[in-house]
């Protein structure tokens, strides 16, 4: 009965969202002093005039800074060292002056420092234009188009090749080839993915040498490669696809390196030729490891780091090639996120990566792999007083009811008592095989400065436990993803961390699901529920093909034109879950411009 407000023009869904509004400004209204208070706290832990630490590429220095008073970021660079004279690329306040939204997309300088290329999207759903400036003469060029949000030069610095979406669907199907100063309508369709399940994503490999199109969606991968000196040549297929057969490719030397799912659930990594590099030539670099996931890998010219999974946190693995010797970085708290930060140097010892925690803000680190000398290049910063001593984290194992250990990371002010009485703030995804990694969150340290313990319940139908973990999450093993939180939540209360009148839970999108679904097994359970753009009308959603991700999203939930899916959803479905029982508070966050719920 409520399908009629998918239609965003119409004037009746926009009175009825300004209702909703007001109610929701008159319920909130006797806690705006709070509010204020909160915000004010918010804000004052932002230090308005931050920078990005510095990396270096093509004999420049790139940097992206905030100033005082300003919403948005400036690029710039300096040629050869830090101390010559900033070039702004681009001040994305300057795009932003008179739009009521503006994000930039991707941002690519010409391989001969020349040309820059941007992308920007005025309407906040993921559509965007592309723009260049001939950064010599200062000047914007006419080109100008609309683009899918991925592009990539060719050696040449005059080709660029570009994604599109399906207007419809806005799904990546195209890969078009352009050059600077012709005609966009004679630019050059170079590839389309015709199976409406699968996304075509563009990128170029660390060397500049290849372009590659990952046509994709969740476990099925098709990989086409293209020199990047030839971009008028055609693209061939490194694989042909095969359902839930999975791969993406890096370029190294004389080789291809190939992450993938070939006979490894977890993942392992392997090397083919570049002039033949079809399956019967692959050969193992790093074999399978069950139960850790090998989730990404960059190379230099003397050494291959991967960032793996193990036991449900990431880690970052150096190996040195001349001979595989290995070793991981220590990371010394005992839950962490840590993942691999911009390296686009080959020919370099140091890898940059950066270490966060629940209490530890985001720190850049610059690692020599062959010493292990570590070099702090920024701790971002707090403001407000923040000390991170003041707090502690821990990391438990939850059995759940089927007898799986569900990881748990927690954080708290030190001092706080286990005896049933602070209150808790427990977050959850579990759902696409994303981690949801313990990393720092600013905001949330003003429930830690309330007493609350923090928890994020790292659930089946993440990655965090590898491939696995996934599955056991998705298609007919989705309830596990809810029965698994649930259960989490219960431990917390018997292990008296909190009590269910003090415990409450917060999820957006895939995480809105989860709490639709939990308010419904267990609506006792919780004191309060924040439920941020939910994904909550799962049968509906999934019956529309013409909605964006619809079709590429039936081996995640199923389809509902298969009488078994159709009937496992609707057990798990919020919207056609709904009872008459008495729920939790409840807080419903909703953006008229998503796209994606």
């Amino acid at each position: 009965p409520y399908y009629w407000l998918n239609e965003r023009d119409n004037p009746a869904v926009t009175a009825y969202l300004e209702a909703e509004n007001r109610y929701a400004d008159s319920v909130l209204a006797p806690v705006e002093a709070l509010r204020e208070t909160l915000f004010s706290e918010l804000k004052g832990r932002i230090k308005e005039d931050d920078s990005s630490v510095p990396y270096f590429k093509n004999g420049y220095w790139y940097l992206v800074r905030f100033e005082t008073g300003k919403e948005y970021p400036v690029f710039s660079r300096k040629k050869g060292n830090l101390d010559a004279a900033e070039e702004i690329l681009v001040d994305v306040n300057e795009l932003a002056a008179g739009k009521e939204y503006c994000q930039l997309g991707g941002l690519a300088v010409s391989p001969d420092n020349r040309m820059l290329a941007y992308s920007v999207d005025y309407s906040g759903r993921n559509l965007f234009s592309i723009r260049f400036i001939d950064l010599e003469q200062k000047k914007e060029l006419p080109d100008t188009f609309e683009v899918g949000g991925n592009f990539a030069w060719a050696n040449d610095s005059k080709t660029i090749l570009y994604d599109t979406k399906d207007p419809q669907t806005l799904r990546n199907d195209k890969i078009w080839r352009h050059v600077l100063g012709a005609e966009h309508k004679s630019d050059v369709l170079m590839y389309e993915e015709k199976d409406v399940t699968q996304y075509a994503f563009l990128d170029k490999s660390k060397s500049e040498q290849y372009f590659f199109i990952h046509s994709a969606y969740t476990q099925t991968v098709e990989v086409h490669y293209l020199d990047a000196n030839n971009p008028t040549g055609q693209f061939k297929s490194i694989r042909p696809r095969e359902k839930d057969f999975y791969y993406n490719v890096e370029h190294w030397n004389d080789k291809f390196l190939i992450r993938t799912n070939w006979n490894a659930p977890d993942f392992r990594l392997m090397e083919t030729p570049v002039n033949n590099p079809g399956r019967e030539n692959w050969k193992d670099v790093l074999p399978h490891r069950e139960s850790i996931l090998l989730s990404e890998f960059t190379v230099f010219k003397d050494f291959l780091v991967t960032e793996e999974r193990r036991n449900g946190l990431a880690q970052i693995h150096v190996i040195r090639w001349s001979d595989m010797s290995d070793h991981y970085i220590e990371t010394g708290e005992p839950t962490f996120d840590c993942h691999l930060d911009n390296n686009p140097e080959f020919d370099t010892g140091n890898l940059r990566y950066v270490f966060s925690s629940l209490k530890t803000p985001p720190t850049t680190i610059d690692y020599e792999m062959a010493t292990r000398a570590k070099t702090v290049k920024k701790v971002a910063p707090v403001l407000g007083g923040f000390d991170p001593k003041n707090y502690e984290t821990e990391f438990v194992w939850v059995t759940a009811r089927d007898g799986e250990r569900v990881p748990v990371s927690l954080a708290c002010k030190k001092g706080v008592k286990r005896d049933g009485r602070a209150p808790c703030h427990l977050t959850g995804y579990g759902s696409y095989g994303i981690s949801y990694d313990p990393g720092f969150n600013r905001d949330k340290i003003s429930l830690l400065d309330r007493g609350f313990v923090v928890g994020i319940a790292h659930i089946r139908g993440g990655m965090e436990m590898g491939y696995r973990w996934y599955e056991a999450g998705k298609l007919k093993n989705k309830m596990n993803t809810f029965t698994d939180f649930i259960d989490c939540a219960e431990y917390l209360v018997r292990e008296h961390y909190t009590s269910s009148d003090r415990l409450f839970v917060e999820g957006r999108s895939a995480g809105g699901l989860l709490m639709g679904a939990v308010a419904n097994l267990r609506p006792d359970l919780f004191k309060g529920i924040v439920s941020g753009v939910p994904f909550v009308d799962v049968l509906t959603t999934m019956s529309d093909p013409d909605i964006p991700l619809t079709t590429g999203e039936y081996t995640e939930w199923g389809n509902p034109a298969v009488r078994e899916d159709y009937e496992y959803m609707k057990t798990y479905s919020p919207y056609d879950n709904l009872r008459m029982q008495e729920y939790p508070n409840m807080l419903v966050l909703t953006s008229f411009a998503d796209s994606q719920v």
